[in-house]
């Protein structure tokens, strides 16, 4: 576990070398808050949003939902995440169930859906914990960044008058709403799509929605920042502080600096490369991290940063470190200005 104390008191895109472009315009588009609707797609782009790039990690985090959800022992439930891999071309032929899975009872040993999917399965129970926590404390707005498909808005129990606003691009809204509406889905919070390109002014269209930057608010980052230019990683930390009142907490992901070639020849990024078409090393951003606990600390906040495997100590499951991992350099990191509703962990 590392830690930033403080010492005083934007922009999710298809593909990292798109992020950094500086563009001028709308940033985002206000879907209706009671009723969920997001701005419509083509029928014959329903899947577009999710069918390549960054979009299908979206359906691999989503696969791993359903097949852990399965799970006698899960650590989450999502019971609307197989619907995503079914609804979707890309994922139509994708296990949904342990049992789908090769290499032994549940898969353990699969490097793609034991190791990776296990992984995506402890970091939702840590985030998921985290953001209750947070709402345990007081946090009654809750703003996912890059929501992608997540279903937290539906399958969480939040306290009483607790908003969720979900932003991402317009195609995966679509794409999600779609899914949800065919289910019959309906959500445990007030909940409020957002299609933004987030490299602008997303701050004032979360505001116009209702947002309110004097409360406190749980901001996530989940699979999001690995994927960024620096500039905007800057951007988006830069945005979150503007907007966020004392109370407020950032969680988020990161990975550490650029793997050595023996970590990205690992069976993870081979098996997420020549079985799903998912090669998340060209997907990552290459450049330089910036140090954004040290930024946050700048800005008045506190920050403690775990291992993964920290967690799956706590929790008695999921990944453990093993040679050349391609989940060593990640970090789940906890900001708060003010109490620090983190996950908790073995100390």
């Amino acid at each position: 576990m590392t830690t930033t104390a403080a010492r005083r008191g934007g922009a999710h895109v298809t593909t990292g070398a798109s992020a950094g472009a500086g563009a001028r315009g709308a940033a985002c588009t206000t879907a209706g808050a009671a009723s969920g609707t997001v701005p419509a797609v083509p029928a014959s782009g329903a899947t577009a949003g999710v069918d390549e790039g960054v979009g299908r990690t979206a359906l691999l985090v989503a696969a791993a939902r359903a097949i852990e959800s399965r799970r006698p022992d899960a650590l989450a439930r999502d019971p609307f995440a197989e619907h995503f891999v079914r609804a979707a071309r890309a994922s139509a032929h994708w296990p949904i169930h342990p049992g789908d899975v090769p290499e032994g009872e549940g898969g353990a040993d699969d490097p793609l859906w034991g190791r990776l999917g296990g992984y995506f399965a402890l970091r939702t129970r840590a985030l998921d914990d985290h953001l209750l926590r947070a709402a345990q404390l007081g946090a009654r707005q809750v703003v996912l960044l890059g929501a992608g498909l997540d279903t937290r808005a539906h399958r969480l129990d939040w306290p009483s008058g607790t908003t969720v606003y979900e932003l991402d691009r317009a195609q995966v809204l679509a794409f999600k709403q779609q899914v949800l509406d065919g289910i019959g889905a309906r959500p445990t919070a007030r909940r409020v799509p957002l299609a933004c390109d987030l490299r602008l002014d997303w701050a004032a269209a979360l505001a116009a929605a209702g947002f309110r930057s004097g409360e406190p608010t749980a901001w996530l980052a989940e699979g999001l920042l690995l994927y960024l230019p620096a500039a905007a990683e800057r951007r988006l930390v830069a945005t979150v502080d503007r907007s966020s009142a004392p109370g407020s907490s950032l969680a988020y992901e990161v990975k550490l600096g650029l793997e050595p070639a023996a970590v990205r020849r690992n069976p993870v990024y081979l098996a997420a490369r020549d079985r799903l078409g998912i090669d998340l090393l060209a997907l990552f951003d290459d450049e330089p991290r910036p140090d954004t606990a040290a930024d946050l600390a700048e800005r008045g906040w506190s920050t403690v940063s775990h291992t993964p495997f920290e967690f799956t100590r706590h929790y008695g499951r999921g990944p453990l470190p093993e040679p050349d991992d391609a989940l060593a350099a990640n970090r789940w990191a906890f900001a708060s200005r003010g109490p620090l509703p983190a996950a908790r962990r073995e100390e």
